[in-house]
């Protein structure tokens, strides 16, 4: 019988291997691939960043940016949507927007793909909220639902169309119900 090492990388060795497609996480010592994304998840990755951005960004509040990878707490994930508040987001030496975020997101959105394991993406989410992140979301498109935590609070199962969203707080009058949320997976629905 042959005995084969497997010697596990560091963060650090992890986080100089090249981007694998679909991404890559590295999570307590194991490298996971994210499944690639299909139609549904993508349609409401997209509008999620659209209507967030467009609601945030012009008034300099915060900044919703698909695929990010965060490196914090001896993890480096990769949210479906990361929302960071504007004194939250890193900077480079002229002022744009840095290539690397070594913290937790304030917001953050997973939708969960139909070949995904559930288990391992709540447990990206409560490492975000366990690190400061505010609010999390995790949305099922084939069940039409999101289950909304708020930071030390019980998490909340929305499913009924006309039931609100929880929002984070620096969304300030935001609303969003659950049959507009899943009414963004109709081609050519605004």
């Amino acid at each position: 019988m042959v005995e084969v090492s497997t010697k596990l990388l560091t963060l650090n060795e992890f986080l100089q291997l090249p981007e694998t497609k679909p991404a890559s996480e590295y999570i307590n010592g194991q490298i996971i691939q994210k499944p690639m994304p299909q139609g549904k998840h993508s349609k409401l990755q997209g509008k999620s960043v659209t209507v967030i951005n467009n609601i945030t960004e012009p008034k300099c509040i915060a900044l919703a940016l698909p695929e990010l990878r965060c490196t914090f707490n001896g993890r480096s994930i990769i949210p479906d949507v990361s929302v960071f508040t504007w004194n939250r987001i890193p900077l480079d030496e002229n002022g744009d927007i840095a290539n690397t975020f070594t913290s937790y997101p304030d917001w953050t959105i997973e939708i969960l793909s139909p070949d995904q394991n559930q288990t391992k993406v709540t447990n990206n989410i409560l490492h975000c909220l366990n690190a400061g992140c505010e609010m999390a979301w995790l949305i099922d498109p084939d069940e039409k639902s999101v289950l909304a935590y708020p930071n030390s609070k019980q998490p909340i199962f929305c499913q009924e169309p006309e039931q609100l969203i929880p929002t984070p707080e620096f969304m300030g009058d935001f609303q969003l119900r659950i049959g507009e949320l899943f009414s963004w997976l109709k081609p050519g629905n605004i």
